[in-house]
């Protein structure tokens, strides 16, 4: 796992927690691979206790499965199940930002506006400082529903395609992209404009499919 330049965490438990989400969401830890719990306590050079105690979180998470006989793995998914995760986040996305856009105070919009700045910085970094300022942009305005039990739901679905997202970040394409497609938002929100801002995460999301669609390949059999 690659040397982190952040400030490390305060406990142990949340340094290899630290480290396991910067894993998944670089592709270190790619879908469909089994976690070696030993090389890994090796490398990061820690117990086998925190380690597991971090993948049950993880786990509550959707970020790993831990399956009898097997231990834990990265999960995977079939094109059906992208489509899926991607048509219940549009549902529920959508009616978090038209309760969103209708309470949103200046003190919210300067928090989305900051997020997007950072993520459209982050798009000159590597790809999990882009993943990380993606996400941070998008629940700044999905918090904005003041509906935390529905935040968790989305945020829940989205940890299950985390493991395919830095191969979208990797394209300077796709990077360009998604900062237009930020300040679009970011523009319609200034407005108030809900219908716009669905309109455009719609758009958001399409492209996303498209791209992790060639990630994942055909549907299986």
């Amino acid at each position: 796992m690659r040397e982190s330049a952040r400030v490390r965490p305060p406990t142990v438990q949340q340094f290899v927690l630290v480290e396991l989400r910067n894993a998944l969401g670089t592709g270190e830890l790619k879908p469909g691979q089994p976690i070696r719990q030993e090389a890994i306590a090796e490398r990061l050079g820690v117990s086998r206790v925190p380690l597991r105690e971090a993948l049950k979180i993880l786990e509550g998470e959707g970020r790993v499965i831990h399956e009898p006989h097997r231990g834990y793995h990265v999960p995977e998914l079939s094109l059906s199940e992208l489509h899926e995760v991607f048509w219940i986040r549009g549902i529920l996305e959508t009616e978090a930002v038209r309760l969103a856009t209708a309470q949103l105070t200046e003190a919210d919009i300067e928090r989305i506006v900051v997020a997007q700045q950072v993520a459209d910085a982050a798009a000159h970094g590597d790809a999990h400082d882009m993943t990380t300022a993606n996400r941070e942009f998008h629940f700044a305005i999905f918090d904005g529903c003041r509906m935390d039990r529905l935040v968790q739901i989305i945020r829940n679905l989205w940890n299950a395609t985390d493991a395919y997202r830095w191969v979208y970040y990797e394209s300077h394409h796709n990077r360009e992209r998604v900062g237009q497609e930020h300040r679009e938002i970011v523009e319609a929100l200034q407005r108030r404009d809900a219908d716009r801002v669905i309109s455009a995460l719609d758009a958001h999301r399409a492209h996303a499919v498209e791209s992790l669609s060639a990630v994942i390949g055909p549907a299986r059999e």
